[in-house]
């Protein structure tokens, strides 16, 4: 099997429960991500799609270091950014004998006061719309106007539904995929982190509250994560992104780690492709990410040494 980059899985990392976040003034945040693709034969004109590089600059947060490799066989190479501008790579690679590895290391940096992300009325108008996976049923519609009942800001109208799914979901792995809707995963309760996504973007885009899936890391979650943008007028004809995550019912800080913006998982799902063989693959992941520096208000800093 092929190796992983030595380098980065040695790499010391901060403990993020140490960190006191109230008096954060910037922090960096790594992270490291392997997919690695075995087959049981040989595969042809594999086309290959990654988004798991951010933007150069999201809000407060700026891409400061950027590495993706391929091995072992060299890859036709295009970097892109898509109608949501999220930055995608596009590979092609001719022919695999049986293994190959996508190897991707970023290294973002945030800064408090967390800057305003702040849309055009253009940019908002794709989610308003429901998605397959986000698609309201009756429950969905039911619950999401009794929960609004009463009330026009649509901020207080969000946090009443996040606390809704949190108080009703359980968190459980292997009951749902990622082409479960939100009906599915609230019609069994239960699910992971892009179904109380998928269930909050419902119930927002079914009261005409444009939102937005969110994909990222969060520091003490092991895999990738999901939470929700919920987009509110700022009374001079742009649009405030204010970030939510059910799954945790909290809102979204520092901690937190941006990679893409879309309508739904399908918009942004981290790696997809296509390739000739009268068979299939399998897919392997690995992830290691973490704090490698702190710097707080005071003018103290905490940085992982090697």
């Amino acid at each position: 099997m092929l190796t992983h980059s030595t380098w980065a899985l040695e790499l010391p990392l901060l403990d993020h429960k140490e960190v006191d976040w109230k008096r954060v003034k910037r922090m960096r945040y790594f992270c490291y991500q392997r997919f690695y693709y075995n087959y049981p034969g040989p595969i042809h004109t594999l086309r290959q799609r990654l988004m798991v590089i951010p933007p150069d600059r999201i809000g407060d947060q700026e891409v400061i270091e950027q590495q993706l490799t391929v091995a072992p066989y060299p890859a036709q190479a295009k970097q892109l950014s898509d109608c949501y501008g999220n930055r995608v790579w596009e590979l092609h690679i001719a022919h695999v004998e049986r293994e190959i590895a996508f190897e991707c290391i970023v290294s973002v940096e945030r800064r408090a006061p967390q800057a305003t992300i702040l849309l055009d009325r253009e940019q908002v108008e794709p989610f308003y719309a429901p998605t397959e996976l986000t698609q309201a049923d009756q429950r969905i519609l039911e619950v999401a106007q009794s929960l609004a009942q009463g009330e026009q800001n649509h901020e207080a109208i969000a946090q009443r539904l996040s606390d809704w799914i949190y108080a009703t979901m359980r968190y459980r792995s292997g009951v749902t995929g990622v082409g479960t809707s939100a009906a599915q995963a609230l019609a069994i309760e239960a699910g992971l982190c892009q179904d109380y996504s998928h269930i909050m973007l419902a119930m927002c885009r079914a009261l005409s509250i444009p939102a937005r899936y969110v994909s990222g890391h969060m520091l003490a979650d092991g895999g990738s994560h999901a939470w929700v943008d919920v987009l509110v007028p700022n009374g001079e004809g742009r649009f405030r992104a204010i970030a939510f995550d059910p799954t945790n019912n909290r809102r979204p800080d520092l901690s937190y780690a941006i990679v893409a913006t879309g309508r739904d998982y399908r918009d942004v799902a981290p790696t997809s492709g296509s390739f000739t063989a009268p068979y299939g693959g399998r897919l392997s992941f690995n992830k290691r990410a973490g704090l490698t520096l702190v710097e707080y208000n005071d003018g103290e800093v905490l940085e992982s040494t090697g």
